[in-house]
C-alpha cells in the first residue's frame, strides 16, 4: 500500500532538542545517525547532544541567540544543530567553502553568538569554536531543562540584490516524537545525499531524526554510492534533486540493478524544476508511487506535493495549493493575468504577510498583503500549478539556488570591467549552468583567466561561471536594465 503524505495531528509538541532524549528511552541500541563509517546508536547520539549543549552553554550561548554551524556534513552538524534547540538557540547552517568575503558578509547580518568552523570564519572576524571544542567528556550527559528556541532556524541564502540574505523561520523549534511528517515512519531508514547547509536537507534531515528514523548521510554525493546506502541501510525513504536523479538515471541499467532496492517506499524530488523525460524514466524504474515532488521555499510561504501517479495525469505540474493558501499571478504591468496565462506567482499563507518568517538583510517581493518566490508560472483548470521559470533572474544548478546579481558584482569589482550579466544555459546533468557576460572597453581589459581567478577569491565554487565570454558591446541601457532574456536566448542555440 502506497505511503500518505497526511500529516498526523502534533499532539505532545515538545522542543526538538528533547527528542532524541525521547526516542533513546524507547530503544537506545537504535542507529539514528550514519554518516560514512560512523553510526551513532540513538542512546549514544542523545548524550553526545548533552554534552555539546552543555559546551554551547560554557561557550556563552543563549536563549535565541543564532549559532552559525560551518561544517562539512558528518555527524557532528546535527548533534550540534539539536544541541543548539536543547538551550533554546536557533541553529544557521552556513557552507564550510564560503569564501572569507561571502562569509563575513552573512555574518554581519546574522551576528550569530557562536561559529562552528574553520580558517575562513576566523578570517571572517567571528568568535569561532571548532567542533571538538564543543565535546568534552567530563560534561554531563543528562538531560538539561527544556527550552524551546523562539526559530527553529536560520538559513543564508545568496541574494537577488547581489548581497547575501539571512532567511529567519518563524516555526518554534517544537515537534511532535510521535507525529513524523513526510511520509517518514517511525524506525524508517532516510538516505539524504545533499549538503547540510542547504535548507532541505537539513530540513529533511532533522524532522527524519526527530521522528525516530534512521538517518543516513553522506560525505558528498555519489551516485552509485547513494544506491549501495539504499541497499546497506535498507533505505525507506530518499531525498534527491533533479541533478542527483539525472546522474544516478546516468549510471546506465546494469549498475542501477546490481542494487537491492526493494526496501525504498519514497523518493521525495524538491529544490528545482524535474525535466518530464527524466521524471517519466524514474516513474518507469521505480514505480509512480514512490515517486514524490515537492514545490516550496525557505520562506515556506506556500508548499504544493505530488505523487508520481497523479502526475503522471498532468505532466509537468508541482502539485496543487492546499485550500488555506491563496494565489494570485500577477503581469508585467502589475495587474493580474487572465486565467491559464503566465505571471509571477504570488501566495497569500494562512497567516498573512510575514507570518512564516522574516529576512536579515532583504526586504520580502511582495505585492500589497501577498508575496512570491519570485517564480513564474500559471494554473490549469483543474486548479494545478505550472512553474514557466524558476524565478526569473535565479540559475537553478544541481539544485542550488544561484543568483546573477551575486555574481555580476562580484565580475563588475574586477579593475576594467563596465559591466557583467550573467545567466543560465541549459545544461543537461545539472539543469542550468552559470553563463558570464562581460563588458570591457577595449583588449588591454582582463582577460577570461584573470577574471576567474578574481571571482573565485569572492564566491563559493558552486557559483563560479562555468562559461565566459568577453565583449566591447553595450550589455545595460542608462538605467542600469538588462535584457536578460534575450542575451540568454540568443546563447541557448549555441
Amino acid at each position: 500500500m502506497a505511503r500518505s503524505f497526511t500529516l498526523p495531528p502534533a499532539t505532545n509538541p515538545m522542543s526538538i532538542g528533547r527528542l532524541i532524549e525521547v526516542h533513546a528511552g524507547r530503544d537506545p541500541d537504535y542507529p539514528a545517525l550514519t554518516c560514512g563509517e560512523v553510526t551513532l546508536t540513538r542512546g549514544e547520539l542523545a548524550a553526545r547532544i548533552n554534552r555539546r549543549a552543555r559546551a554551547l552553554i560554557r561557550a556563552g550561548v543563549e536563549q535565541d541567540d543564532f549559532v552559525a554551524i560551518a561544517l562539512p556534513n558528518g555527524t557532528a552538524f546535527m548533534e550540534i544543530a539539536f544541541a543548539c534547540w536543547a538551550i533554546g538557540a536557533t541553529p544557521a547552517p552556513v557552507s564550510h567553502r564560503l569564501p572569507t568575503l561571502e562569509l563575513k558578509a552573512i555574518l554581519e547580518l546574522m551576528k550569530p553568538r557562536l561559529v562552528v568552523g574553520g580558517a575562513a570564519a576566523a578570517d571572517a572576524g567571528a568568535t569561532v569554536v571548532s567542533e571538538a571544542d564543543l565535546y568534552d567528556l567530563e560534561l554531563s550527559a543528562d538531560p538539561l531543562p527544556e527550552k524551546v528556541a523562539k526559530y527553529v532556524k536560520a538559513i543564508p541564502s545568496g541574494g537577488s540584490t547581489g548581497r547575501p540574505k539571512v532567511i529567519v523561520d518563524h516555526a518554534p523549534g517544537l515537534l511532535d516524537p510521535d507525529a513524523p511528517s513526510l511520509a517518514m515512519q517511525y524506525g524508517d531508514a532516510v538516505v539524504i545525499p545533499g549538503p547540510l547547509y542547504h535548507a532541505a536537507p537539513f530540513g529533511f534531515g532533522y524532522l527524519a531524526l526527530a521522528a525516530g528514523c534512521h538517518l543516513v548521510l553522506t560525505p558528498k554525493f555519489d551516485a552509485e554510492d547513494t544506491l549501495r546506502l539504499i541497499e546497506r541501510h535498507r533505505g525507506a525513504w530518499l531525498y534527491v534533486v533533479p541533478t542527483m536523479m539525472h546522474r544516478i538515471w546516468a549510471l546506465g541499467e546494469e549498475v542501477r540493478g546490481k542494487y537491492d532496492l526493494s526496501s525504498l517506499e519514497i523518493v521525495c524530488h524538491i529544490a528545482a524544476a524535474c525535466p518530464v523525460w527524466l521524471k517519466e524514466k524514474w516513474i518507469e524504474w521505480l514505480g509512480p508511487d514512490r515517486i514524490w515532488e515537492g514545490y516550496s521555499g525557505t520562506e515556506s510561504i506556500a508548499a504544493t506535493l505530488i505523487g508520481g501517479r497523479e502526475w503522471l495525469e498532468h505532466k509537468g505540474t508541482v502539485g496543487r495549493l492546499p485550500p488555506t493558501t491563496q494565489i494570485k499571478f500577477i503581469g508585467e504591468d502589475g495587474q493580474p493575468v487572465a486565467p491559464g496565462e503566465i505571471g509571477e506567482i504570488y501566495f497569500l499563507p494562512p497567516g498573512g504577510k510575514g507570518s512564516t518568517y522574516h529576512y536579515l538583510g532583504a526586504e520580502p517581493r511582495a505585492n500589497g498583503e501577498w508575496e512570491s518566490y519570485g517564480d513564474l508560472g500559471w494554473m490549469d483548470a483543474d486548479g494545478y500549478l505550472y512553474l514557466a521559470d524558476r524565478r526569473t533572474d535565479l540559475i537553478i544548478s544541481g539544485g542550488a539556488n544561484i543568483y546573477p546579481a551575486e555574481i555580476e558584482a562580484a565580475i563588475d569589482a574586477c579593475p576594467g570591467v563596465l559591466c557583467s550579466v550573467v545567466v543560465g544555459l541549459p545544461d543537461e546533468d545539472l539543469g542550468q549552468k552559470v553563463h558570464a557576460i562581460v563588458e570591457v572597453a577595449d583588449a588591454t581589459a582582463p582577460d577570461v583567466a584573470t577574471l576567474q581567478v578574481f571571482v573565485a577569491e569572492r564566491l563559493a565554487r558552486y557559483k563560479l561561471p562555468r562559461t565566459w565570454e568577453i565583449t566591447t558591446e553595450r550589455l545595460r541601457d542608462d538605467a542600469g536594465k538588462a535584457r536578460r532574456t534575450a542575451l540568454r536566448d540568443a546563447r541557448i542555440p549555441a
